[in-house]
């Protein structure tokens, strides 16, 4: 990219942009240099598509090659662009807590269909994180009380810092291993987790994005990864009240040993959801 300004169209750039992505990797090579070019600019991808022809001056492009070789060396586009988008929410995500998935949208659904009607509920999210799921319920259901909590205080920060972002209330939020900071008389209606669920077996295999950039402590769920969830999911049985549920998002794979694990308590029913793939991710365990 040392041609002058004046040859360096929109689409010059983005063409090469596209191509080193590719030649590092990267599989949304395209979207990602239109993401980022489109961050640098002040324009929605749309825009770029009508500007080809523009051409970028110097601090543009100084701007653009900066972000194009922090990619390069797989930096996460989300961090790159300081948000992300879920469900209702516009997110602000870095090195603090784990990059929301697209799938984990999908709990949010799970809380609303399995929640007693006509009455209020009490609500737990263990492992807040950035914030997605219990600033979505916060937003999204009505006539409830939600709590969160993180063993993670850098988690919580970024969480309140997202409830001002959205223009949400971010309150009953509780630095906690699990359970450990929670009141012990506290019940609850549903509890709720993404919780860490990767084996470090696994973390060789992972992509850099992940691996390098997601804290650990929020990925790795001991060495097979089903290890911390069943431990969330002994707690979490004397934590609900009865008729109350407990939904989980779990690694592929996980539900037919988690479901082993959960026999050890008097459960009413297990069942599983799946993803957008037709992946049993989410466990629900009524009480």
């Amino acid at each position: 990219m040392s041609e002058t300004a004046a040859a360096n169209t929109l689409l010059d750039i983005l063409n090469k942009a596209s191509d080193w992505f590719k030649a590092r990797g990267i599989d949304n090579h395209r979207l990602d240099a239109q993401l980022l070019l489109g961050h640098v600019l002040g324009m929605k991808r749309m825009d770029l598509y009508m500007n080809f022809d523009r051409p970028l001056v110097e601090r543009e492009l100084d701007r653009f090659r900066a972000l194009i070789k922090r990619r390069g060396a797989r930096e996460p586009l989300q961090h790159l662009l300081g948000e992300t988008p879920f469900r209702e929410l516009n997110l602000k995500v870095d090195r603090r807590a784990l990059i929301p998935r697209q799938e984990t949208e999908l709990i949010v659904d799970l809380v609303r269909k399995h929640l007693e009607p006509g009455r209020p509920n009490t609500i737990l999210d263990v492992g807040v994180g950035a914030g997605p799921i219990y600033l979505s319920i916060v937003k999204e259901i009505t006539n409830c009380t939600v709590h969160g909590c993180d063993i993670s205080a850098d988690a919580l920060q970024l969480t309140r810092e997202n409830a001002a972002h959205n223009g949400l209330a971010a309150g009953n939020l509780t630095q906690s291993d699990l359970f450990s900071g929670i009141p012990e008389g506290l019940r609850f209606d549903c509890i709720v987790s993404n919780p860490p669920y990767v084996g470090e077996n696994e973390r060789q295999h992972l992509q850099p994005e992940v691996r390098d950039f997601d804290p650990a402590l929020a990925l790795f769920g001991g060495s097979e990864g089903w290890e911390l969830p069943s431990r969330l999911i002994d707690a979490a049985h004397e934590r609900l009240r009865e008729g109350g549920i407990l939904i989980l998002e779990i690694g592929a794979g996980q539900a037919p040993v988690l479901i082993a694990k959960a026999a050890s308590r008097s459960w009413k029913s297990l069942s599983t959801s799946p993803d957008y793939s037709g992946i049993d991710r989410f466990l629900l365990l009524h009480k």
